[in-house]
């Protein structure tokens, strides 16, 4: 809470630390215990290094907002207003203030949160967590990339699970190669993804829409106040919600930036309010468009923004653009995918080089310093799951399964951080934080709910798509869920061994575990 702090459990207040005191060693703790806290030493920040909350606005935007998510919401037509609206209340704005006050006082992203505020274990849990969504985030995301880059080619392709399948493996062992060869060359190409894939074919697809419209032509999807609420068949009718929490995951990755503002407490909750409503309109907005041009049962979750574009461009005679569309959607998707390939890795290789968490064999690193050996095991398991859009008869199905697996994994970390940040308020109040988010309890009490809510909502088959068993269904989303994000962690941690630790490691890169990928270097506020 912004004005007081919690009272601790234990009798004795924790200890306070002088700014200007020398750190003393950090204790590390047990999975008992949970690490004692090291005193901050605050440094001077220039004054050319701070930066302005609007500024980190759109920075907010630029890494949450994508038009991938549009096509699952506008099967919904209006009602994806409410869809996206009610997500971005109960998750992306705890996520967003809740990882801010934390990343402000703790180093070490979300292994050191969770590690501090629970115990080693659950920190192990939540970083491989954040590790292991992109196994089926990838599959996903190139899904996406197969079914665009098929309507520059033949769009009959956007339909097949073979070509699908064989874009994944080729475009990602493509990325494995030039990842593993530590080259920065594609991260240009990235940080121009927001305005090459998103901002200008969004505002184009809606300023299409509205003249398309305004000229008399019917929308495909109802656009009256009685459309405004999802009909209500059940829990099945409403699964595709669950998409909207993967959409906004990723918030902790940006809380690092809230130490960059010259006023936290004050500026950062407008910063966070107005990336809100920027990413809800880059969300929301396309979406509506898609529904104007696209029937629901007509729509493919992965094809979804070109059939639009294809529909609207044969509408005014402008057919040449849709491959120029696709290109610019494909090469922003690209970027994004090699940039982020080996960020989460990089994390979890540093964490499990300092505790032993993981064999040596997949500690190992290439000659170019890159921990190829975690890549190309991820790459294999990639092309197993990828096989999936060719056995799955819907390429639709396919990619939502996906979808889907990936967010109750990414979900789980959620839970842990929730957990984290309670806990490091009533056992550290007195710990130096940059930013105090307010009512943190109701946040994360809020936060915490909603992502157990729609990750046990993601287990019942979605009515929109599909014929196959809820059975069959439940299994292999309970199977790659749970298999992935709980038992394989606990089977690394429960036979893991003292050889594996590497006692070197702990002094190298020990505070860039959050898996953020690397980018322009931002000011130092304070060392811990």
């Amino acid at each position: 809470m912004s004005a007081t702090s919690d009272t601790p459990t234990t009798g004795a207040a924790a200890p306070r630390h002088r700014l200007d005191a020398p750190a003393p060693p950090v204790d590390a703790g047990t999975p008992e215990s949970p690490p004692a806290e090291a005193a901050p030493r605050r440094t001077p920040v220039p004054a050319s290094a701070w930066i302005s909350w609007v500024a980190l606005a759109l920075m907010t935007t630029s890494s949450v907002a994508s038009l991938r998510p549009a096509p699952t919401m506008a099967v919904y037509g209006l009602a994806a207003v409410f869809l996206y609206v009610v997500p971005a209340i109960v998750f992306l704005l705890p996520t967003s203030l809740v990882s801010a006050e934390l990343a402000s006082g703790w180093n070490g992203g979300v292994y050191n949160w969770v590690a501090t505020g629970i115990s080693k274990p659950m920190g192990f849990l939540a970083v491989w967590c954040q590790f292991a969504m992109t196994i089926f985030y990838y599959p996903t995301l190139l899904g996406f990339v197969a079914s665009t880059l098929a309507y520059v080619i033949n769009p009959a392709l956007a339909t097949s699970g073979v070509w699908t399948a064989a874009v994944i493996v080729v475009v990602y062992w493509t990325g494995v190669w030039v990842s593993s060869r530590g080259t920065k060359a594609i991260a240009g190409l990235a940080s121009g993804g927001l305005i090459i894939g998103t901002l200008i074919p969004g505002v184009l697809l809606v300023t299409l829409g509205v003249v398309f419209l305004g000229q008399g032509n019917p929308s495909a999807a109802p656009m009256d106040a009685d459309h405004l609420l999802p009909a209500w068949a059940g829990l099945s009718s409403l699964v595709l919600i669950v998409n909207n929490f993967l959409s906004y995951s990723g918030m902790e990755m940006n809380a690092v930036h809230v130490s960059s503002l010259r006023n936290p407490g004050r500026e950062f909750p407008r910063s966070m309010f107005l990336a809100m409503g920027l990413v809800l309109l880059i969300f929301i907005l396309p979406a509506l468009a898609i529904s104007w041009f696209v029937p629901a049962e007509e729509l493919s979750l992965t094809a979804g923004i070109m059939q639009a574009f294809e529909t609207v461009f044969a509408e005014f005679g402008w057919q040449i653009l849709t491959p120029v569309i696709g290109i610019m959607l494909v090469a922003a998707s690209l970027g994004g995918m090699l940039t982020w390939l080996a960020g989460p890795s990089k994390g979890l290789l540093l964490i499990s080089r300092q505790e032993g968490y993981l064999p040596p064999f997949l500690q190992r690193l290439n000659k170019n310093g890159v921990q190829q050996n975690i890549l190309v095991t991820q790459g294999a398991v990639t092309t197993v799951i990828a096989l999936g859009y060719a056995l799955i008869p819907s390429v639709s199905s396919a990619y939502w399964v996906f979808s889907v697996i990936t967010t109750q994994v990414y979900l789980i970390m959620y839970l842990l951080m929730f957990v984290a940040a309670v806990r490091l308020r009533r056992t550290h109040p007195d710990h130096a934080r940059g930013y105090r988010a307010p009512i943190l309890r109701t946040l994360c009490g809020v936060g915490f709910v909603a992502s157990a809510a729609a990750l046990l909502v993601g287990f019942v088959p979605p009515s929109q798509f599909g014929t196959t068993s809820p059975w069959v269904y439940l299994v292999i989303v309970g199977g790659g869920a749970l298999g992935l994000g709980l038992l394989v962690p606990f089977l690394f941690y429960r036979f893991r061994k003292p050889s594996w630790r590497q006692a070197s490691a702990a002094d190298d890169d020990a505070a860039d575990t959050d898996g953020v990928p690397s980018g322009p270097e931002q000011p130092e506020v304070s060392e811990r």
